[in-house]
């Protein structure tokens, strides 16, 4: 076992060490931080002889922290921020380079995340930015993977595996055409829904989850009926609501400009309100480099809420 004073932890296997601990796999490590396996394991194992303790228990699904790991991972997020903050200061926001990989559920993709890239890329000009758009259980699956670091979802409070931040409040609304068929424009309450067409989010989609959540609370069918429509992004339930086929439920984020131009218009439903939240969705433990400085900007900026 090494002295104290032999003891010199290199930062840079201190940062793979983090984003190992983070991702809790070698594969994940490596390709957030752009590494072939072998150099990763490699630098655990450098990192290990360096403290002279084992850091990581390693089993079938993966790497887990001993008690030592756990103590070292405190000090790596340390150090991490530390030195991202450093690395602001001294080159200015103007200067920060990198790919900006990111992933969002499909309405925050559309409404929220374009807000955000808009005002973070006129003070970031030098930074590449990938956006992975997907259901809800998609994005939570990549961030799992170690394929992205931080994601924007709806509906959930808690994921296995995923650390979740509530950022943006929204509500789901019942819409239909201006002018609409008799049927959908004599839907009043909760309990009319029985009686007309909806079209549905696919099954992982958050929007589908909350709103059956909320139609379980209001007694309202929650099985999809032969005479619904089962489709994958909200622009295409716009596009069938705008043709009659039925009544769907809308974030008020993605109807602004049709409620603008009068072409849908909400129905009042006083029995069944539905809110939901838009939450960040990360690994444990700190985020890494451009995807930490995309995340506080957002905290610091958030876009102005619909009307």
């Amino acid at each position: 076992m090494p002295s104290r004073s032999a003891i010199a932890l290199d930062s840079r296997r201190l940062e793979t060490f983090l984003v190992v601990a983070q991702s809790g796999q070698v594969s994940a490590a490596a390709r957030l931080l752009n590494l072939s396996q072998p150099a990763v394991t490699a630098q655990i194992r450098q990192l290990e002889a360096e403290a002279g303790y084992p850091l990581f228990l390693r089993h079938i699904k993966g790497m887990r922290l001993t008690e030592r790991g756990r103590r070292l991972l405190g000090y790596a997020r340390k150090v991490h921020d530390l030195l991202a903050e450093a690395a602001e200061d001294m080159l200015g926001e103007q200067a920060v380079t990198g790919e900006l990989h990111l992933g969002a559920s499909t309405t925050a993709a559309a409404y929220i995340i374009p807000k955000l890239l808009q005002t973070f890329l006129g003070s970031h000009r030098l930074v590449a930015v990938t956006l992975e758009v997907g259901n809800t259980d998609e994005v939570l699956g990549w961030i799992r993977e170690g394929r992205i670091a931080l994601g924007l979802v709806e509906g959930l409070t808690k994921a296995p595996g995923v650390s979740l931040e509530p950022y943006l409040q929204d509500e789901l609304v019942a819409v239909r055409p201006s002018g609409a068929p008799p049927n959908l424009a004599a839907v009043r309450k909760a309990s009319d829904l029985a009686g007309v067409p909806l079209i549905r989010r696919e099954l992982g989609s958050g929007t589908r989850a909350v709103l059956e959540r909320a139609f379980l609370k209001a007694h309202i069918p929650v099985q999809t009926r032969p005479s619904d429509l089962v489709v994958g992004d909200t622009e295409t339930i716009k596009s069938c609501v705008l043709e009659g086929l039925g009544i769907g439920f809308l974030s008020l984020w993605s109807i602004q400009r049709e409620l603008a131009n009068g072409s849908l218009e909400v129905i009042p439903i006083p029995d069944l309100r539905i809110i939901r939240t838009f939450s960040w969705a990360h690994g444990s433990g700190a985020l890494p480099g451009l995807a930490s400085a995309f995340w506080r900007h957002a905290s610091q900026e958030p876009p102005d809420p619909p009307n």
